[in-house]
């Protein structure tokens, strides 16, 4: 019983002594680049998870306005694009130095539509432990927080001219200006009949439109319109 004990209180202490000495001599990940540390990503998704699911305030995206979206682009543009990153235009260099990833929240792969607004909002307040997250509860009035989470809500069908604020001045010309243009049509050279005798009759094949509407009748009894049977 006492060679138990003895091994138990050894045990424990193991584990508190091995991971000072796992920090003090340089080996646990600091820098932005580095790996994550064991466990790092289950406690941390599993902590934020629990405590969103916990604290979350439900609100119905259909109760904010064009003009709520409209304020809350501003919101956008101003504290989180350039980490997040804006429509049409790539990431900033900074966000891809930053651990873990930012997500671009205007990209398909990204965004945060399928979210509840609560959730985004809970985010945008109470940031992120682990990440470059911060929260905004005492830069951002409460309204500015649900407007800017609307936003992120409604990325995928934001209206035109909320759109627009998010895009640079310059971006409706310039897109203008690299749509390519169509070459002019040019005008087919006349086609030359070929002489015919007597001997030789030219047989009109039929063109490709009328493939199907033909079926087997123009290529034979082996012919089948039904691709189930190709």
């Amino acid at each position: 019983m006492r060679g138990f004990l003895l091994g138990l209180i050894l045990g424990l202490l193991i584990v508190p002594i091995a991971l000072f000495f796992y920090v003090e001599t340089g080996q646990a990940p600091a820098a932005a680049s580095d790996s994550p540390m064991p466990f790092e990503k289950f406690i941390a998704r599993g902590a934020l998870h629990s405590r969103i699911k916990k604290e979350t305030q439900d609100r119905e995206l259909s109760t904010f306005t064009a003009a709520d979206l409209a304020a809350g682009a501003d919101v956008y543009r101003t504290n989180c694009a350039f980490c997040h990153g804006l429509p049409l235009q790539a990431p900033s260099a900074a966000s891809q130095g930053m651990f873990p990833h930012a997500p671009q929240l205007f990209t398909a792969k990204e965004t945060v539509t399928d979210d509840p607004v609560g959730v985004t909002y809970w985010k945008v307040k109470n940031g992120i432990r682990l990440t470059g997250m911060p929260g905004f509860q005492k830069a951002l009035s409460d309204q500015q927080m649900w407007q800017v989470s609307a936003l992120m809500a409604s990325a995928d069908k934001l209206p035109p001219d909320v759109l627009r604020g998010l895009l640079p001045a310059s971006a409706p010309a310039n897109v203008m200006s690299a749509a390519p243009v169509a070459p002019p049509a040019q005008t087919p050279a006349p086609v030359t009949p070929l002489p015919t005798s007597p001997s030789h009759k030219i047989v009109r094949q039929p063109n490709s439109a009328n493939y199907f509407a033909a079926g087997k009748n123009s290529w034979g009894s082996g012919f089948s319109g039904d691709s189930s049977s190709q």
